[in-house]
């Protein structure tokens, strides 16, 4: 079987991560461990994790100008990416996102956006042609409103299924809404998007259900160690997590939401492609880092198997 053709628009930024033994309050200075910096940003993030699972990529994303920038499209390159619709942007720095990472693996983050906040509807309509031949568009939150809705528009166009992570939060239009086949957000981003809503998994079925009636295709609600929550036009149903020793979740969700796109693209059975991505994203969070942590196939088959 062919490998499945994935277009990713997105985000790519430079992660200043430091393990800290908790997050600190607001004025606080906690002196923290371990510094790394990694290849980082959501639509980088679920590139690389596409690409290890098998996928043929193409990334649509603009890169600073500077030294990070180079130092990103070289890793693309490494990952076999596509970068034929990269801009490299002389006028902007690269993104780059300082995190910091508890000892539970629970992190805080702030981003820069940098060539990021750039991206344009004519960069995304650059790159028609990988649209057209792809399986699926898959789209995260750290980028322009109008590039992701351009980006929805030339998916339609082609009749090409939308994958949207909606994260960072971003008010999205109900028009954009109705068009994503797919929406993997966690349970606070789902609750945002409708204006707010109840905690607990009452209130994130209410919430979904509330989204599909939006005209979502598909509800999947990330909730950590918990799993997930399913919720279709027919059903919905809750798969548990795999409970494992987390040291950093901050790519966890990028794993789900590209492997979840590789294994739709690729037609596996629903269920079934929804385990896999559970489980990638459980394989990512034992590890340090946001590229760093993104499994392959063929570990997160081990994992399954295991």
């Amino acid at each position: 079987m062919p490998p499945a053709k994935i277009v990713v628009v997105g985000s790519t930024n430079v992660d200043m991560v430091i393990k800290a033994p908790r997050i600190p309050r607001p004025g606080e200075t906690v002196l923290g461990g371990q510094f790394t910096t990694v290849a980082g940003g959501k639509g980088a993030n679920q590139a690389v994790a596409a690409a290890r699972l098998g996928a043929e990529v193409t990334f649509v994303a603009r890169v600073g100008g500077d030294p990070f920038g180079q130092q990103a499209v070289s890793g693309f390159g490494a990952e076999g990416i596509r970068t034929d619709y990269l801009v490299t942007d002389r006028e902007a720095a690269h993104g780059v996102a300082l995190i910091l990472v508890d000892q539970n693996g629970e992190n805080a983050i702030a981003v820069a956006p940098g060539a990021n906040a750039r991206l344009s509807p004519e960069d995304v309509e650059r790159a028609e042609p990988a649209i057209q031949e792809c399986d699926a568009v898959l789209l995260q939150l750290e980028i322009p409103l109008p590039a992701i809705e351009t980006a929805v528009a030339v998916a339609k166009r082609h009749g090409k299924r939308v994958i949207l992570n909606p994260a960072p939060y971003l008010a999205v239009p109900d028009a954009v809404l109705s068009q994503v086949d797919i929406l993997t957000p966690n349970e606070t981003e789902a609750e945002m998007l409708l204006g707010g809503g109840d905690a607990g998994l009452a209130g994130v079925a209410g919430t979904a259900e509330e989204l599909i009636r939006r005209g979502v295709g598909c509800v999947i609600v990330t909730m950590g160690k918990e799993g997930v929550f399913i919720v279709t036009p027919g059903e919905q149903y809750h798969l548990p997590g795999r409970h494992v020793k987390a040291v950093d979740t901050t790519a966890a969700g990028d794993a789900f939401s590209g492997a979840v796109a590789v294994c739709v693209a690729e037609g596996m059975e629903f269920r079934q492609a929804v385990r896999f991505a559970v489980c990638a994203s459980s394989v990512s969070v034992t590890r340090m880092g946001a590229q760093p942590s993104l499994p392959t196939r063929a570990e997160v088959e081990a994992a399954l198997s295991g």
